[in-house]
């Protein structure tokens, strides 16, 4: 018998799959998370009160998707910022997959710097599947569920002074986040067929930036919630674009936060990385606030 168990294994790595998180014998890990949705105070009122929901969710039923934390932005600020927040999404990550989640790295536009790693592979071959819904390379603004972001980014959102040149500067994730066997590398719907693939119900994501790629990748919050997920976003692990001599006039980290309202009240919950790894929330270096709303 021990020869068939072997081709069993064997077989299951080659389709894809991984060993449960947790013996047969032993109940799965769950998260018991307390996220925050803006819910309105009155219907037609246009008030919004952050009102708390608790979330129980099976860890093996969870993904957590690393969005564009690339080695360099074409801003200078925004590179320093992702460079900062790196270490406590490695951390993140580390937690998570340690009580059995599936870690999938998502930076965009460099996939060829990861064409041979495992991890690209894993993705690759997640089997494409029929969605009631079109999957979409990009998840615009729908304007029927959703009215303009509350922050003017029509400048590319550089708070830099003079602002930086626009370009192309990267060229992989940035290397503070760890890839370990088993989890995944992608920028396309290739996410969405692995998580199906998976049984995976439950998706989580932190990174970069959240009024543009955060809210339109193809693995990220719009098409997610759209596909039927049950999704969070991470709001003390993430980042806007946003230059504060631009409307509302307000600081860089207010901007992030009135982004993260609007996701809120339209697309998902959002919730600390504390709950998960204890401590306090992350907090940018340069926020003057002594207690800002986002936490």
């Amino acid at each position: 018998m021990p020869t068939l168990r072997c081709a069993a294994v064997a077989l299951a790595l080659v389709a894809g799959m991984t060993a449960p998180a947790h013996a047969a014998d032993e109940p799965a890990a769950r998260l018991s998370l307390l996220a925050r949705r803006q819910v309105e105070a009155r219907p037609g009122t246009a008030r919004y009160l952050p009102t708390d929901v608790p979330l129980d969710w099976h860890v093996d039923q969870t993904a957590l998707v690393i969005c564009d934390m690339w080695d360099q932005h074409w801003c200078k600020s925004a590179t320093a910022r992702v460079a900062e927040m790196a270490p406590r999404i490695n951390d993140l990550a580390g937690e998570l997959r340690r009580q059995g989640a599936l870690i999938i790295h998502c930076p965009s536009d460099v996939l060829d710097f990861y064409r041979d790693h495992p991890g690209r592979e894993l993705a690759r071959r997640a089997p494409r599947i029929a969605t009631a819904l079109p999957l979409e390379d990009w998840c615009p603004r729908d304007p029927g569920r959703e009215p303009p972001l509350p922050i003017d980014d029509s400048d590319g959102g550089c708070d830099c002074r003079p602002q930086c040149e626009t370009g192309r500067p990267w060229s992989r994730q940035i290397d503070t986040i760890e890839i370990r066997d088993g989890d995944a590398i992608t920028d396309s719907a290739e996410a969405f067929y692995l998580i199906k693939q998976r049984g995976i119900r439950n998706v989580v994501v932190a990174g970069v930036h959240t009024n543009m790629c955060v809210l339109g990748r193809p693995f990220s919050i719009r098409q997610m919630v759209r596909q039927g997920q049950n999704v969070v976003l991470v709001r003390d692990l993430t980042d806007s674009m946003y230059n504060p001599r631009m409307r509302p006039f307000v600081s860089h980290f207010a901007g992030t936060d009135l982004v993260v309202e609007h996701i809120e009240r339209y697309w998902c919950p959002t919730i600390t990385s504390d709950q998960v790894l204890g401590g306090a929330p992350h907090r940018f270096a340069a926020d003057p606030r002594e207690h800002p709303p986002s936490h």
